[in-house]
This record gives C-alpha cells, structure tokens and sequence, in this order.
C-alpha cells in the first residue's frame, strides 16, 4: 500500500496510558489504516514527523456490537499502531 503518508497516518490517540507512554518511553499511538502495513507505518512517521522509528506493533480492534431501536448494528474495526522513536527524539503533536 504505498500511498501518500497523510493517508495512512490517521490522527494520534491521546489517552492517558498513551501520554504516559509518550513521556516516560519514547512510544507513540497513533491510528492507522486498516490495510496499512508496518513498513508503511513506519515509512509515513518518519516522513511526516522527521525521525527515526525503531520498532512498530500494530494491533486491530474489532468494532462493538452496538443495539439500537431497529436492530444491531457494528462498529469499524480499528487498527492502533504503537511506533517506538530513537532515544532523545520528540514528536510535537500538541
């Protein structure tokens, strides 16, 4: 899937075992596409953000099934990807 990186990369979540993670380990969250791969993560974090990706673990969550007045309905799947930055870099997202 090689696209343009905006695409791929589509916004960082911000909770707060991320933001821990973010400060105390050099790992950030982010949301990704759900055919991206890890090559094509982490090729788009270091394009966009201008540092050097050590490792990706990307996971993919199954969307809930949610009941509503006219039946069921299921939510997207969502996949995470967690990047691991070299020691001394930063990634400004606020």
């Amino acid at each position: 899937m090689a696209t343009d990186p905006i695409y791929i990369i589509k916004k960082p979540v911000l909770t707060e075992k991320s933001t821990e993670a973010m400060n105390e380990l050099g790992r950030y969250t982010f949301e990704v596409d759900r055919r991206a791969t890890k090559s094509d993560i982490k090729s788009a974090i270091e394009s966009l953000y201008d540092v050097s990706v050590e490792g990706v673990q990307t996971r993919t969550q199954k969307g809930k099934l949610k009941r509503l007045r006219y039946g069921y309905v299921r939510e997207t799947n969502v996949k995470t990807a967690t990047v691991r930055i070299k020691e001394g870099q930063v990634i400004e997202l606020f």
